[in-house]
């Protein structure tokens, strides 16, 4: 696997520039492979427009000099930094998404693009978020900061002038404030997306009757089924049930 085996997704795109697929980068760690593909499969199942899917991976990037910080002692995951290459690796031109390996898409990726407005330098969803654990995913420790999980998915206008500053020497130099709370940003800069495009499974709750509040993605920023521990946490049906599908077809695949 490396930066350059994105999936082209190949059917008719529903305005915007048909010769070129949506790019989504996502963050990729070794340790939850699986919790990528199935992310990666639940995309291209329902996405209308032509995307493509490239993972984030961190060794690919040291090899390529572009990145070289060293990991620290809070960083739960080995994109916790490179995520804020995405405009630097779609070359500083029109929009991109970053989004963690841990989210499930319920719905087509294509009503998300269509609230992009290009006034914005990024949009996402601006979540007022205080975790209660003390640790997440195999053992990592949970941390508490100002515009949590606001990083984990993104629309970057890529060609925004502001988002130049996103500079290899940046991302592996400057601070997890500086990157995590935008600071290269003023405030009305960073558009609001609905907060169902990134529902953090255990802390956003679906009111009954009520449609708007149902997840069109599905954050398990606490741990997902992957992970023992969390076998059993909200939403794990809808995420055992695309992991057997992605299994079914990846194991049709090897047979042909």
């Amino acid at each position: 696997m490396s930066l350059s085996n994105g999936n082209v997704h190949s059917v008719i795109c529903n305005g915007g520039d048909v010769n070129k697929p949506f790019k989504i980068f996502v963050g990729y760690d070794p340790r939850e492979d699986l919790a990528y593909e199935v992310c990666r499969h639940s995309i291209l199942k329902r996405s209308s427009i032509p995307v493509e899917i490239l993972p984030i991976i961190q060794s690919d990037l040291r090899k390529s000099s572009l990145y070289w910080r060293e990991r620290g002692k809070f960083e739960s995951t080995e994109f916790s930094f490179s995520r804020f290459l995405t405009p630097y690796l779609a070359n500083f031109e029109g929009w991109a998404m970053f989004v963690d390996c841990d989210f499930l898409y319920l719905t087509d990726i294509n009503q998300l693009t269509d609230l992009i407005d290009d006034k914005y330098a990024i949009m996402c969803v601006q979540h007022d978020y205080a975790p209660k654990e003390s640790t997440k995913m195999d053992g990592a420790v949970q941390t508490v900061y100002p515009r949590k999980n606001w990083s984990s998915m993104v629309l970057y206008n890529c060609g925004h002038p502001k988002n130049r500053v996103l500079s290899p020497e940046v991302v592996n130099t400057q601070t997890g404030a500086f990157l995590h709370r935008f600071q290269w940003l003023e405030d009305d800069e960073i558009g609001s997306i609905p907060f169902v495009w990134n529902f953090l499974e255990g802390h956003n709750k679906v009111v009954e009757n009520d449609s708007t509040t149902f997840p069109k993605a599905i954050h398990y920023t606490r741990g997902g089924p992957w992970f023992e521990a969390w076998k059993n946490c909200e939403f794990a049906d809808l995420w055992l049930n695309e992991m057997e599908e992605y299994m079914k077809e990846a194991k049709k695949k090897i047979e042909e």
